[in-house]
């Protein structure tokens, strides 16, 4: 009991509310969205194709709105920008079983994408402030597993309700968001946090960083772009790896939509059993080291996922790829913060947020080449790009390093002086 109340101490309640917080609005979430497919060609006259579009805005208008989001928020604080974003997701699950029309659809979508990555960076950026810097990869660790936690048991608990994917589910996930963004409003008012820019470690007389420098961080920050290309590559092998998955066990193996069931369950399992453990092993270990694992392992799913033949070594390549997100995601957004600049938080977790663009690229790319040669020339394709990627975090982690080096000469130089 009392290591569980040190380890309860141990973060702001903030970080705790955001934590239990993204397993609630996760849980109703995933009673929905998966499902929007389904009731949009239910409940509508749209073919697939016109739903396909209309889904498939909002990832790709999310692919810039976390760097939006954190730019604004490095500039007028967090909580304004986490309440609007919670507001306009709630909006956005009420206006899906309210209207029909195209192009409604496709404009809320694309409010809805923007919205989440808005919401997700600028959460992570209130994280980072309110938390010291040793704790915050478990920080992001945890986070990566309540969002997992939310994403098992939705489909499971709107299944058992009966509500999963009915318009009563859609309005479930609006009002979560809105209990949320109340909560949330409180906790940040009562503590004092998330009104202004970070200032952790800067002078309050420095000045703060314009509009125009935030938007330049890209191409000023040549670590920082490197670490954003090496996510673009790993979020296409790992954010939407299910969609070629799926595609590919239903074409060419008897009940290999019951197998593909198997594996994302297997999937989720396997964070939420593992996700604790192997974080609390690896933080021996450095930043790059773990990516580098995880890159590896994930490589080798996909080479087991080109090579299987039956439904054992399907579900223990799933479980070597599972580990290797484990590993990867919260190191990614540590290696981010590692080297952000604390009144540019938001802005630099926004930049990162541009690696979602693989959850694009990934369905796209994977998918042309499944149709042109086939499964296993595409999963081997992935395997190279997870390994390919490693080139741009060692650039990235090197350029860092001679940067550190370099502003340390300058200090001791101006000291000695």
């Amino acid at each position: 009991m009392q290591k569980l109340k040190q380890a309860w101490l141990a973060y702001h309640p903030v970080v705790h509310l955001l934590m239990g917080g993204t397993v609630f609005v996760m849980l109703t979430q995933m009673m929905s969205m998966p499902f929007l497919a389904i009731y949009l060609s239910e409940t509508t006259t749209l073919g697939p194709a016109a739903i396909g579009l209309i889904i498939g805005a909002g990832p790709l208008a999310g692919t810039f709105g976390g760097f939006l989001g954190g730019v604004l928020s490095d500039l007028f604080g967090r909580k304004r920008l986490m309440i609007l974003s919670m507001l306009a997701m709630a909006i956005s699950y009420m206006v899906f079983v309210m209207v029909s029309d195209p192009l409604a659809l496709l404009l809320i979508s694309l409010l809805k994408g923007l919205a989440s990555s808005i919401y997700g960076t600028v959460s992570k950026a209130l994280m980072g402030d309110v938390t010291p810097e040793d704790k915050r990869f478990r920080v992001f660790s945890n986070r990566y597993m309540a969002v997992n936690l939310g994403v098992t048991i939705g489909p499971v608990f709107g299944a058992f309700l009966g509500i999963a994917g009915s318009g009563i589910a859609f309005w479930l996930t609006a009002f979560s968001y809105l209990l949320f963004a109340f909560v949330l409003h409180v906790a940040c008012r009562k503590y004092g946090v998330g009104d202004g820019v970070a200032n952790e470690g800067m002078d309050d007389a420095e000045e703060k960083p314009s509009l125009r420098q935030m938007g330049q961080v890209l191409f000023r920050d040549a670590a920082l772009l490197s670490f954003v290309i090496g996510g673009i590559l790993l979020v296409t092998v790992h954010g939407q790896m299910s969609v070629t998955l799926s595609q590919y066990l239903r074409d060419n193996f008897a009940d290999g939509v019951a197998l593909f069931g198997v594996m994302m369950s297997v999937n989720g399992i396997t964070v939420l059993l593992l996700q604790i453990p192997l974080t609390r092993l690896v933080e021996r270990y450095s930043l790059l080291s773990r990516i580098v694992a995880g890159a590896l392992l994930m490589a080798i799913g996909e080479i087991g996922f080109a090579t299987s033949v039956g439904w054992s070594w399907f579900v223990a390549s799933m479980v070597v790829f599972t580990l290797g997100e484990i590993l990867i995601i919260p190191a990614e957004y540590a290696q981010i913060d590692q080297i952000t600049p604390a009144r540019m938080r938001g802005t630099y977790y926004g930049a990162q947020s541009i690696s979602e663009l693989g959850s694009f690229l990934g369905p796209w790319v994977g998918g042309m080449i499944l149709f042109a040669y086939g499964g296993p020339v595409m999963f081997s394709f992935m395997a190279f790009l997870a390994v390919f990627s490693l080139l741009f975090y060692w650039l990235g982690r090197q350029m860092y390093v001679k940067r550190q080096a370099q502003a340390f000469v300058v200090v001791k130089e101006s000291v000695d002086a």
